[in-house]
């Protein structure tokens, strides 16, 4: 829905920034990222961008975004042509993953970062680095029964799914029972993801996890009556930076690229 754009000094500095909504049309997008970019006036040594959906990280495509209609688009190289930089594409939630595992110190081992928003992605980040091994992983489409249908997790527990059974978005949403049935949505999926991956902590971001402070208790209370004993649950936090933790996790990347060369 949005195209956050950042520069930032080789200290992790962010020096300015701008957001746009994102337009539908692809070749509009690039045009009025061009401009921003162009606004800044600044030479770029390392580009990276975070897509939300599939990517073909070997030629930079953006296979699939989600709820943009772009499919197999080249983004890498157009924004090589825009940069005159070296460009890096990686999965968003990745990405935020990276950003918030390393708001923390010292770094978990293990973390599992859940983006709670439109839809819900998850980053998986080991030892520092985002894990290779599910970084195509789509936390969000996993399967449950849910008021006797099957569905993907995300049909009824993202801020998308929010708006469409309250009729109201997560910012506007007050209703404690509301918030208690959200909770328990969010629990089944986390508890799922807990028993499988066994992270050291649980970071909760995006749109609805910036309102974690009114359902923290009641999802800690559903995850304790889900979860079996065999399973040792993490702690479960918010993101330290919601808004941004993508653009630091961009910052992160890039830092960690320049680092292995």
């Amino acid at each position: 829905t949005k195209t956050l754009v950042a520069l930032a000094d080789e200290k992790r500095k962010i020096q300015s920034s701008e957001k746009f909504k994102t337009p539908e049309n692809y070749k509009t997008f690039l045009k009025e990222l061009k401009l921003v970019v162009d606004k800044f006036a600044s030479k770029y040594s390392i580009t990276v961008v975070a897509a939300p959906g599939r990517i073909d990280r070997k030629t930079g495509t953006g296979v699939s975004f989600g709820n943009l209609p772009w499919k197999n688009v080249p983004i890498k190289n157009d924004l090589e042509n825009i940069t005159k930089s070296s460009v890096l594409v990686e999965n968003d939630a990745n990405l935020a993953g990276l950003g918030e595992a390393h708001n923390l110190k010292p770094i978990p081992h293990k973390v599992l970062y859940l983006t709670v928003s439109t839809g819900i992605g998850d980053g998986i980040i080991t030892d520092g680095i985002i894990d290779t091994d599910f970084a195509d992983s789509e936390a969000g489409k996993m399967m449950f029964e849910h008021n006797g249908k099957l569905l993907e997790w995300e049909k009824f527990a993202s801020g998308k799914a929010i708006v469409a059974k309250y009729g109201k978005m997560a910012s506007e949403l007050n209703d404690p029972k509301a918030w208690d049935e959200i909770a328990s949505s969010l629990a089944v999926g986390i508890v799922d993801l807990c028993t499988v991956f066994n992270p050291n902590i649980v970071i909760i971001g995006g749109g609805v996890g910036t309102h974690f402070y009114k359902f923290e208790k009641q999802l800690s209370l559903h995850i304790k009556n889900m979860v079996s004993p065999m399973v040792d649950m993490p702690k479960i936090i918010t993101a330290q930076t919601p808004e941004q933790a993508v653009i630091y996790g961009c910052i992160e990347l890039a830092k960690q690229h320049n680092r292995s060369k």
